[in-house]
């Protein structure tokens, strides 16, 4: 039985086999023919030079294309994937040939189309009046030229060049298993443009067949490739993947950060270099002593380091902040190994005061002095651009900070939900100077207040007013201005602008877009529609719209200077406890 190979292989052994004798490709019928254009030759050709320029390069170092993935058949192989990129090498090493003398010209693999039977009588004569035969031709042609170009202009680098190219260029030769069927290969590659991902590479790396260890599947292979599946599951599931991570990420494959943040441990990662992660573990596992099950071993530890703290509702608060702040996973990684679980979280909540600030928190730093600088931050928020990012962290950590004060609470923030959902800063109650301008906006903005104006049955009048106002056909903006500031008085909002973060919190993309500028009263209808219908609401919003910040609760649709009182001393509270937690002693 033959086993699929999969290793890397330089330029000059694509050239011939073991046995000397060239390689011969075959590109089948179901394959479109060359389509490469002269950006694609050119970016290979310039990428190629670029590496063999690189100042200080190890001698190990080797650009890599991507995976030429081939179907062995008699003395022959049928290329599934990658025969836009090894017809171009044949062309460049051709080039090579006819800058030469006979005597001196290497001998270089040779490539044919089940449609194209007469390409290698082109090759030795690629003119333009055969170019124009057909498509594939001309492709080809053109890339001729594009070659005999770019050489042209580089003179003084030829033999650089073509070192580079044949040494220190390599391929990922991935040769499919007798039995794998080359076109479902084929498509499964080619449906919708998917490349091979470095973590299939990966997978493929680890659960390669063993050399001289006869037929079969080995009991190793086997657990590892139970255990992969099992560390992929979890993965999947995204209140585990967004706590790690910040933006929205892909859906499949998860497994593939895993071994990136491992390789990056390692101190291994080239994150410049294509399929940089499976060189990683390329090397690794080709170093002496070295197998799969001591590397998947490694991999397994990170993963289940990484679970415990998922596991554990205080750092999975903490480090869920922390990578939403933008700090990578293999940091917190470090700063676990340094010492116990308690300074461990002491240090992190530092680094999340740190994240948040821009200052560093001292051990033993005195409450007072805690106190007193977290309002000094906290009053010098302003709504805008420069300042969103930490008013956005700010209420982030005002709702983490209060799940955390309950230590006989299990409740925890979903951050799939707060992320995948877009919750982002708005204002409390609205911004006098903004009014709707467009007139569908107007006339929604009017419609929810009236709404809200019915429910608190004093202003009947007001929504007669509005109500006429809807029925002219073309009311004059004057008309709209007048009913806008009439309004909000009303709902007692016209007001001085306060863009300070007592009159911020966290609304939903949908909320803000459809009830931009909305009075307090529209807000806090939506907010509770949505609470009630079972859609994630953060605790704070929802205490926040419920008045369960306010001392004295003098009508629930308002929103008064006194609830943003209450409402900032909730806030600066609940980030000064989770604070003080960071000292020492406290740990």
């Amino acid at each position: 039985m033959k086993h699929s190979v999969f290793e890397t292989r330089s330029v000059h052994d694509l050239i011939s086999n073991k046995n000397g004798h060239p390689n011969q490709f075959w590109i089948p019928a179901y394959q479109r023919g060359y389509r490469w254009k002269p950006t694609q030759v050119v970016q290979l050709l310039d990428d190629v030079r670029e590496f063999g320029k690189r100042a200080n390069s190890l001698p190990e170092e080797y650009y890599c294309l991507q995976p030429l993935v081939l179907k062995a058949a008699s003395d022959v192989y049928e290329v599934v994937d990658g025969q836009q990129r090894l017809t171009t090498l044949l062309l460049i090493l051709r080039h090579f040939n006819e800058r030469m003398a006979p005597k001196y010209q290497s001998k270089h693999f040779s490539l044919s189309y089940e449609t194209r039977p007469e390409l290698p009588r082109f090759l030795d004569d690629p003119s333009a009046e055969r170019a124009a035969r057909n498509v594939d031709f001309y492709y080809l042609h053109q890339a001729i030229e594009v070659i005999e170009a770019w050489f042209a202009q580089r003179e003084h680098e030829f033999e650089g060049f073509k070192a580079t190219l044949l040494n220190k260029t390599r391929v990922i030769w991935y040769e499919l298993d007798e039995h794998e069927n080359a076109v479902e290969a084929f498509t499964r590659l080619n449906v919708g443009k998917i490349p091979l991902t470095n973590d299939e590479l990966i997978r493929a790396l680890f659960l390669r067949h063993p050399v001289n260890d006869g037929d079969g599947v080995t009991g190793e292979q086997l657990q590892i490739a139970h255990e992969w599946d099992q560390l992929e599951k979890a993965l999947q599931n995204d209140a585990f993947w967004y706590f790690l991570n910040a933006e929205k990420g892909t859906t499949h494959n998860r497994i593939g950060f895993l071994f990136s943040l491992v390789a990056k441990l390692e101190g291994e990662l080239n994150v410049d270099q294509r399929y940089g992660v499976f060189h990683a573990y390329s090397r690794r596992l080709g170093l002496p002593g070295a197998g799969a099950a001591q590397e998947w071993r490694r991999v397994k530890q990170v993963f289940m380091q990484i679970e415990e703290w998922f596991e554990d509702r205080r750092l999975y608060h903490i480090i869920g902040f922390l990578v939403q702040q933008g700090v990578a996973v293999d940091a917190v990684l470090s700063w676990a190994a340094k010492g116990p679980k308690a300074e461990f979280e002491a240090l992190l909540r530092r680094e999340a005061f740190f994240r948040l600030t821009g200052k560093r928190l001292e051990a033993f730093t005195p409450v007072e002095q805690l106190q007193t600088e977290l309002q000094g931050f906290l009053q010098a928020l302003v709504y805008s651009k420069s300042d969103a990012a930490k008013i956005r962290a700010s209420l982030l950590m005002f709702n983490l900070a209060t799940l955390l004060q309950s230590k006989a609470s299990n409740t925890r923030f979903p951050f799939d939900s707060f992320k995948k959902e877009s919750w982002d800063i708005e204002h409390i109650r609205s911004v006098t100077s903004s009014p709707p301008v467009d007139k569908a906006d107007q006339e929604n903005w009017l419609r929810h207040a009236c709404a809200q104006l019915r429910a608190i049955g004093l202003f009947d009048l007001r929504c007669e007013e509005i109500e006429t106002y809807l029925a002219v056909p073309k009311p004059t903006s004057d008309a709209f201005k007048t009913l806008y500031s009439h309004v909000l008085t009303d709902f007692q909002e016209n007001q001085e602008v306060d863009d300070g973060i007592a009159n911020l919190t966290l609304l939903d993309l949908h909320t803000n877009r459809s009830y931009k500028n909305a009075v307090f009263a529209v807000k806090r209808d939506h907010i509770l529609a949505l609470d009630k219908s079972g859609v994630f609401v953060p605790l704070c919003t929802r205490n926040l719209f419920l008045k369960g910040y306010s001392q004295n609760v003098d009508h629930l649709l308002f929103w008064s200077a006194k609830d943003s009182k209450s409402y900032f001393k909730a806030l600066h509270d609940a980030l000064a406890g989770f604070f003080w937690q960071a000292q020492e002693h406290n740990a």
